[in-house]
């Protein structure tokens, strides 16, 4: 956990307390006494690498540990540093067995002692997280105990902002442990059109996300080492030049995209490109209702997201759960057409699930996932066994033994516990990659090591349950004859590796860029990366590439706030108007942007700042040509968050310059 801390959240401040101890050693048991065999080995501090250091190489605790006074002291060290300040953003880890009996209060009862602390946590907006490692119970001596306290922990999780989570060996703790905290971000927010005289509001966030490997980025050593603000970044930039003259820059309005089509190549410009493109309204809305076997699970494509009622509003939660309870009592599923954003490229068709909610103050709500269209589907017919010779057809006892080999297999039988539950089983190849990423960076030369213990449960078959099953495993080998498979040589494929012809050479650039003018080819002087700053070399596709990304939810903020210090920068710079045209051009992709993105007040906010600003300045002449251009602010029938009509998004820039003369 304070490993990938190092790598998420650098910022984070963490300390360490144990408990069943010999010795004690904390602030609670200097003031007021108690609180023995409890022990500070870290105060809250920064996340460092000290801090990995010290958990790998915990002391073994020989005292029975009171969990109870070890959340105690971990409340009191983050009442001492932080106060009732940063609600919610102060949590406590609870990692125990929880098999020892907890001291009896000197008033009042157990429970009764859960319940202040409980309370307190309310007030201080601290998170508890018990995770409780029972790998399994030598004796009965302690069921009394452990029975006890799970009650206690349970009655954390009913009193206080506190989840328990139960598991059975290393690997499913290392599952358990998320120390990546990412926050949803609504995709869309709107209304769930059921007709055009029924409209429910709704938020949809994304339920599952693909965990990715972190962006790897270029660093840069060309800054001194004296420098303690050097960022170290390398910025891209993109150049095309003309194999005719390679000192020549071919500019962007003298290149043209083209695309294959047969052996020809066909340029198509960018403005038939926006001609043929689909444009679609924002909205979701209700195709109809199937019965619930007709959708299968395989259908479902990407993530998965959740419709959930508009927070705080009592009737589209009423709403919500007519429907969800309808559905579920009828055995129906909705199939919906959903655009998230205004002009988005794609349209999403897909089915709605109820999700029936067990918990008083949990509304209900529904599952959404992707279907496919007809493209997207892929039928794969298979020969059946029935149609081959009887000679290759497996007989009983082969039948059997392959029966026994897949159900020895199966990860979730009836009769036991799933193993390998996705909630507690982490991804092996990032795991590795953060292990050894934590490894590199206190030794660079180091080697790639063995896989760590508690991965090889997830990467490799477990022995001990070879070994339990080893008369299935001989079983099948006996009945199957093995025979090993000859590698064939393969056949050389290079003519489709070669070049096109040179007539295609002539008329193709690099990438299946085509330029205007005859026969030149151009080129790119480097490799592709993600644009995370606005160049001077081409400003608007830099803002269209950051608003684009979907990687975090930072980028649409970034590329709005870079853009508009780009603006003011071209500005600021002109010289006798050299860059009016320019700013004017990211102007007005800041505002599409802004409309795409449903952010209108941030657009709206930075005109009238540019007209408040230069109105009486060397750039007025500047506002001449803005108000020539017509370029509006954003009205409430582009954008829903926007607090201007129509009229008053044409006007208000004009009306604010006379009034203010």
């Amino acid at each position: 956990m304070a490993r990938n801390k190092l790598i998420f959240s650098k910022s984070d401040e963490v300390g360490i307390v144990l408990f069943g101890t010999e010795d004690t050693n904390n602030e609670l048991e200097k003031e007021v006494g108690g609180y023995e065999h409890v022990a500070v080995l870290r105060d809250i501090r920064v996340v460092d690498d000290d801090a990995v250091v010290v958990l790998k190489n915990l002391p073994k605790g020989t005292f029975p540990g009171d969990f109870l006074d070890a959340i105690v002291v971990g409340m009191d060290m983050l009442i001492k540093k932080f106060g009732v300040s940063d609600k919610g953003k102060k949590r406590l880890y609870l990692i125990t067995d929880a098999r020892f009996s907890t001291k009896e209060p000197y008033e009042g009862t157990k429970e009764d002692q859960v319940d202040t602390i409980s309370q307190q946590m309310k007030v201080l907006g601290i998170r508890l997280n018990c995770l409780i490692i029972r790998e399994k119970i030598c004796s009965t001596e302690h069921l009394g105990a452990i029975d006890e306290n799970d009650k206690l922990l349970d009655q954390f999780s009913r009193k206080a902002m506190a989840k328990t989570v139960h598991v059975d060996c290393a690997t499913s703790l290392l599952g358990a442990i998320k120390t990546r905290n990412v926050v949803p971000v609504t995709v869309f927010r709107g209304d769930l059109e059921l007709s055009s005289m029924m409209k429910i509001k709704v938020w949809v966030y994304k339920k599952t996300s693909e965990e990715k490997f972190p962006t790897l980025k270029k660093y840069s050593d060309k800054a001194p080492a004296s420098d303690k603000f050097a960022t170290h970044e390398v910025k891209v930039d993109f150049e095309y030049k003309s194999s005719q003259d390679p000192d020549k820059v071919v500019p962007p309005e003298q290149r043209i995209k083209g695309y294959r089509y047969g052996p020809q190549v066909v340029p198509i410009s960018s403005a038939e490109w926006e001609a043929v493109k689909f444009k679609s309204e924002k909205g979701v809305k209700l195709l109809g209702f199937t019965d619930v076997s007709n959708i299968l699970r395989h259908y479902y494509m990407r993530d998965v997201y959740i419709f959930i009622p508009e927070p705080g509003n009592t009737k589209a939660i009423i709403a919500v759960s007519a429907l969800a309870k309808a559905m579920k009592e009828m055995n129906k599923s909705a199939v919906l057409r959903c655009v998230w954003r205004q002009g988005q490229g794609n349209v999403s068709v897909g089915v709605l699930t109820p999700n029936l909610s067990s918990i008083d103050n949990i509304p209900d709500s529904f599952y959404f996932n992707i279907l496919p269209f007809a493209e997207d589907v892929r039928e794969f017919q298979f020969p059946s066994f029935s149609s081959f010779p009887s000679s290759w057809q497996p007989d009983q006892h082969q039948q059997e033994a392959a029966d026994d080999l897949v159900r020895m297999l199966d990860l979730a039988p009836f009769d036991r516990k799933e193993v390998l539950q996705p909630d507690y089983t982490p991804n092996p190849v990032l795991e590795r990659f953060y292990q050894f990423l934590h490894l590199k960076s206190k030794a660079p030369e180091i080697d790639v090591p063995q896989l760590d213990r508690s991965l090889k449960r997830i990467a490799e078959p477990d022995p001990d349950f070879l070994s339990r099953h080893n008369s299935i495993i001989n079983n099948f080998q006996e009945r199957f004859e093995l025979k090993e498979n000859p590698k064939k040589k393969k056949l050389s494929r290079q003519a489709w590796r070669e070049k096109p012809s040179a007539s295609n050479d002539e008329k193709v650039g690099v990438d299946g860029v085509v330029p205007k003018v005859q026969s030149s080819s151009l080129k790119k002087s480097l490799s592709s990366l993600e644009v995370e700053k606005i160049g001077d070399l081409n400003p608007v596709q830099d803002f269209e590439a950051m608003m684009a990304r979907r990687d975090s939810s930072k980028w649409i903020t970034e590329a709005i706030k870079d853009m508009q210090h780009y603006i003011y920068h071209l500005l600021e710079n002109s010289y006798e108007g050299n860059s009016y045209p320019k700013a004017i051009e990211c102007l007005m992709a800041l505002r599409k942007g802004c409309i795409l993105e449903q952010e209108p007040k941030e657009f709206n906010r930075f005109m009238l700042d540019i007209c408040k600003k230069f109105r009486r300045s060397d750039l007025a002449d500047f506002l001449e040509l803005l108000y020539s251009k017509k370029i509006p602010l954003i009205s409430k029938s582009e954008a829903a968050d926007s607090d201007l009509t129509e009229e008053e998004a044409k006007n208000l820039p004009i009306k604010m310059e006379d009034s203010s003369e």
